[in-house]
C-alpha cells in the first residue's frame, strides 16, 4: 500500500491512493477523525460483506465510534467503544453478533492495528435489541476463539 499527501492549501491536503484520491480538509476535519473513520469504515465494510458471503444481508447499519484519548502528547487513543446497530436476516442474533466478532476480533486490519495499544470493546444492537453489551475485545496477537466458517473484505 501506498499513499502520497501533497499540500494544496491553506490546510487542505490531497491523499492519493493507487485507486483514488480525496481532499483533507484540516482543521474542519482532523487526522485523528480520518483515522477514526477509516478503523470504522473497515470494521462497517466487515458487517456488510461477511453476511452476503453466507446468503445473508444486513439493513440500516450505523456504527458509531468514541475514543478516549491520553491527556500528554501524542495524545494516543486509551480506548475504542464501537456500538453496531443493524437489522439482519441472520439465522440467529449469535451469527449477527460472530459477524461483528469477526471483523474485529480477526479480519478488521485497521482495528487489528491498534488493539495492542487501545481497549477496544463493542456493542451489538440487532433487530432493535441489544445482543451483546460493552464486550472487550481479546487483546494480543490473533485470536483463538471458533468464529465459523467466514470470509472479509477488504484486501488492502
Amino acid at each position: 500500500m501506498k499513499i502520497t499527501i501533497a499540500h494544496k492549501e491553506a490546510m487542505k491536503f490531497e491523499a492519493t491512493t493507487t485507486k483514488s484520491s480525496f481532499v483533507i480538509d484540516c482543521p474542519t476535519i482532523s487526522p485523528i477523525e480520518y483515522f477514526l473513520s477509516g478503523i470504522i469504515a473497515c470494521s462497517a465494510s466487515d458487517i456488510q460483506m461477511l453476511p452476503q458471503n453466507q446468503g445473508k444481508s444486513v439493513t440500516n447499519l450505523v456504527v458509531d465510534g468514541e475514543v478516549k484519548r491520553a491527556d500528554d502528547h501524542p495524545k494516543k487513543f486509551e480506548t475504542l467503544h464501537l456500538t453496531y446497530t443493524f437489522n439482519s436476516d441472520a439465522d440467529s442474533d449469535d451469527q449477527a453478533a460472530r459477524w461483528v466478532m469477526a471483523s474485529v476480533e480477526t479480519y478488521c486490519s485497521t482495528i487489528n492495528t491498534i488493539r495492542d495499544t487501545t481497549k477496544i470493546a463493542y456493542t451489538i444492537i440487532h433487530n432493535g435489541t441489544t445482543i451483546r453489551e460493552n464486550e472487550e475485545m481479546i487483546s494480543g496477537q490473533g485470536t483463538n476463539v471458533d468464529l465459523g466458517d467466514l470470509d472479509a473484505c477488504c484486501p488492502s
